[in-house]
């Protein structure tokens, strides 16, 4: 068999199921190129080979698994104290916003503790920590409870830290931070208390550029200066959420001409009744909609929750995080039932929704209900998952990585016109003869990997380089068989090219745009099935996810 082959043969093994430890560890090696660091981010690792990741010299090993969505993220506390601020930078920023799984996995205590409270950020020099914590603030793993026990952590830098947020803390937070023991606290508290202070606002404003304004805008305790202000510069979207806004301010936003203005300002909590009426007979039906949800919104939790799901379309790709404890189950099980398609759409995002609401929205008229709940819902049904999948492509990377995504039983879409779709079928074990000679490379790849091809076919297509990447991921290939190809692979003077250039090419490529501006500035929203949804590691191999 020729050289050419020993490349995809490296990709299928490091991605096959039943490989063993010792043949997964073979992959580590700088011989293997480009599959040790793609398996190391892309796939679930026995103990063994994460501890050989984490011990490995060569930091690209290690920053690929810093990235790994497939492992328990405790067995990557060791990341956190890595010698190389890279890799610390790639476990605190996760995988780039462009490229994110639409779940956002926490990280656990102890790996925040440790990027928070660093002194430096690596032996090597190449990033700060404080570089590194900005990475940690903008990729959404730190859970809402850690968040909200900052302020009373006994670390004093991790109280510090809890001042940045001070908005959210409670009055008896504040106080104590105020009034903290430690110095260093004490002074960052005096700093950040301004924000809701509405003249230490107004003064600190024009230090704010463009892209700053909507914070201090939206979050901000604003003067009345600044409020006319604002409605004479036409600067006022921000203030339709600002819970913070006077209350003369929020009955002139709901008088705004702008339609776009009202219908923010409609779903406010704390819209007078007066207002929701006046604002329920507006000519524009979206303002009308919004006023029609009262009164759902009687908290800025529950507001938010409705404001997450209106004008996204069945197309979004929102990074879906951990629940927050509010709104309460009761009031998304109120919402399950409620004759608004919007609310109901809430409520297929919960998470926590009761069996017998789940299965009924699962047969809902609406199709943007259907979609949340196969998206969000642990016990949607397997038949709807496969069914979103086959008619929105935006959300098949996330829904195949859904535990209740069925396996089996897909076989009937092997004629499919789509060939992400026959893709599909063709992995199904179920199916008589998977088609191997399909023109599409990712349809030949999965039927080369179904386990129910005889091991004289699968030979003959580790011999074929149109299938011989698929066929070494095979689950059926014996481990004898795996290890004899990886003794072709990396004997002497047979080393891939891949691991110096093609992966830390692309590796550093995207740590360059990290360190600029950080992982959440400038990149596209995550709403749309422009964005590109495949995971780093299958993106620098090419292959379908």
């Amino acid at each position: 068999m020729p050289d050419s082959l020993h490349e995809p043969w490296l990709r299928g093994i490091a991605f096959n199921p039943t490989a063993p430890s010792d043949v997964l560890i073979r992959l580590v090696d700088s011989a293997a190129g480009e599959a040790g660091p793609l398996m190391c981010g892309g796939r679930d690792l026995p103990d063994a080979v994460i501890d050989a990741a984490l011990n490995h010299p060569d930091r690209v090993i290690r920053r690929a698994l810093a990235l790994n969505q497939h492992i328990d993220p405790e067995r990557l506390a060791p990341l956190a104290t890595d010698p190389s601020g890279i890799v610390r930078g790639w476990l605190a920023g996760g995988t780039p916003a462009h490229l994110r799984p639409r779940w956002v996995r926490p990280l656990p205590d102890d790996i925040l503790v440790s990027l928070l409270t660093a002194r430096d950020g690596g032996e090597d020099g190449t990033l700060t920590a404080n570089e590194i914590v900005g990475e940690l603030m903008s990729s959404q793993q730190i859970p809402l409870s850690f968040h909200r026990s900052m302020a009373g952590h006994e670390h004093p830098r991790l109280r510090e830290r809890a001042t940045w947020e001070w908005q959210s803390l409670t009055a008896a937070q504040r106080e104590a931070l105020l009034d903290d023991p430690d110095p260093a606290v004490r002074k960052a508290a005096q700093e950040r208390s301004w924000v809701l202070d509405p003249e230490r606002v107004e003064a600190k404003l024009p230090s704010y550029g463009s892209r700053g304004r909507p914070f201090v805008l939206g979050r901000c305790a604003l003067s009345p200066t600044l409020v006319e202000q604002c409605f004479a510069e036409g600067t006022v979207r921000p203030l339709t959420w600002n819970p913070r806004t006077p209350a003369d301010a929020v009955a002139r936003l709901a008088r705004h001409p702008d339609a776009r203005i009202r219908e923010l300002v409609a779903a406010r909590p704390d819209l007078a009744p007066g207002l929701v009426a006046e604002l329920g007979e507006d000519p524009d039906e979206d303002v009308r909609m919004r006023a029609r949800l009262h009164p759902f919104p009687r908290t800025w939790a529950e507001y938010w929750a409705i404001d997450r799901v209106i004008g996204h379309g069945p197309d979004c790709l929102c990074p879906i995080t951990e629940p927050t404890g509010e709104p309460s189950p009761d009031w998304f099980a109120a919402c399950a039932a409620s004759e608004e398609p919007v609310l109901r759409r809430v409520a297929a995002c919960f998470p926590g929704l009761p069996v017998e609401l789940a299965a009924t929205l699962a047969q809902d008229d609406d199709e943007e209900v259907r979609i949340l709940l196969a998206c969000h819902h642990p016990l949607a049904p397997p038949h709807l998952l496969l069914d979103v999948f086959v008619t929105r492509p935006a959300h098949r990377p996330h829904l195949l990585t859904l535990p209740a995504f069925p396996r089996t039983g897909r076989a009937h879409l092997i004629s499919h016109p789509d060939a992400d779709v026959r893709a599909l079928a063709a992995a199904d074990p179920i199916l008589s003869e998977p088609p191997v000679e399909d023109p599409d490379e990712s349809v030949r790849r999965a039927a080369a990997a179904n386990p129910s091809l005889t091991p004289e076919a699968l030979e003959a297509l580790l011999a074929d380089s149109r299938t011989a990447e698929g066929a070494a991921a095979n689950p059926s290939l014996p481990v004898p068989r795996m290890h004899a190809l990886l003794d072709r692979c990396l004997k002497p003077g047979t080393t891939p090219a891949g691991r110096d250039d093609q992966v830390a090419e692309a590796a550093d490529t995207w740590l360059g745009e990290q360190e600029g501006d950080g992982p959440d500035k400038g990149h596209k929203p995550l709403c749309g099935p422009a964005t590109c949804r495949r995971s780093w590691p299958n993106m620098v191999r090419g292959a379908a996810p």
